[in-house]
């Protein structure tokens, strides 16, 4: 592995160039350094706590899905990875709908609940009613309604198929679209680093497009989403009252 204080006392001598593809190969080659199972797996249960018990609000899944594909060496390693994270993310969500089954009111009025906030709770509500299904889907994508629909869903009248129904196929996009992101912007810059002198330009460029992508993203379905989540729908949800 690549020492780190030698890159940083290579920077001044080689330039900002050199510097960041020193850095971003001794990056690269820490979480790649962590076995292939080990790697996998955390990805896997960190995108299952996530949609499970609301840590996504505090560390967003799709770091620990990027950060763990970089790491892919192989379509062995990619496929692994993809099958983990949609695997943890469905557990996840089941693990969801079945606190917002049972404890969802609770939860609701609880100390975390009451952090999430109350227009929050509101707004996944509308959304539920309104839209159902579309709203499963799209919440995917949503920051904080991703983590909430999955109780929300459990509190409503929605059946747990419906709710697979919708959530498989939107979980699969997302983990493709993030795997992919990260393990194309890795392979790219290890291929290029003996050839291109800027090679970790290019590394941050494909992130840093990516993720602008998906802000304009989310910006444009919060926007054609918002009004359905501002008001409420005709009560097919059925969403339950929080518990006082």
């Amino acid at each position: 592995m690549l020492d780190l204080s030698a890159v940083i006392a290579a920077a001044p001598a080689d330039g900002f160039s050199s510097w960041l593809n020193g850095a971003l190969l001794w990056l690269l080659d820490l979480v790649q350094s962590v076995d292939p199972l080990l790697r996998t797996v955390l990805a896997g249960v960190g995108i299952l706590l996530e949609t499970s018990i609301l840590i996504g609000l505090v560390v967003p899944g799709d770091t620990i899905v990027i950060v763990a594909s970089t790491a892919v060496d192989g379509w062995i390693e990619y496929f692994a990875l993809v099958l983990a994270v949609i695997a943890g993310a469905l557990t996840g969500e089941s693990i969801g709908f079945a606190l917002g089954r049972f404890f969802g009111p609770k939860i609701r009025a609880s100390r975390l609940g009451r952090r999430i906030g109350e227009q929050n709770w509101r707004r996944a509500e509308n959304y539920l009613d309104r839209r159902g299904g579309i709203a499963v889907f799209i919440s995917r994508f949503l920051p904080v309604l991703h983590s909430v629909i999955p109780l929300t869903v459990g509190m409503s009248t929605m059946s747990y198929r419906k709710f697979m129904a919708w959530t498989v196929p939107a979980c699969v996009i997302w983990t493709f679209a993030y795997v992919s992101v990260g393990a194309f912007a890795a392979g790219s810059f290890r291929d290029l680093l003996d050839q291109l002198h800027y090679a970790g330009y290019i590394f941050v460029a494909i992130i840093a497009v990516f993720l602008l992508g998906v802000f304009v993203v989310k910006k444009l379905l919060e926007r054609s989403e918002k009004r359905h989540m501002a008001t409420p729908g005709d009560g097919d949800a059925n969403t339950m009252e929080p518990a006082e």
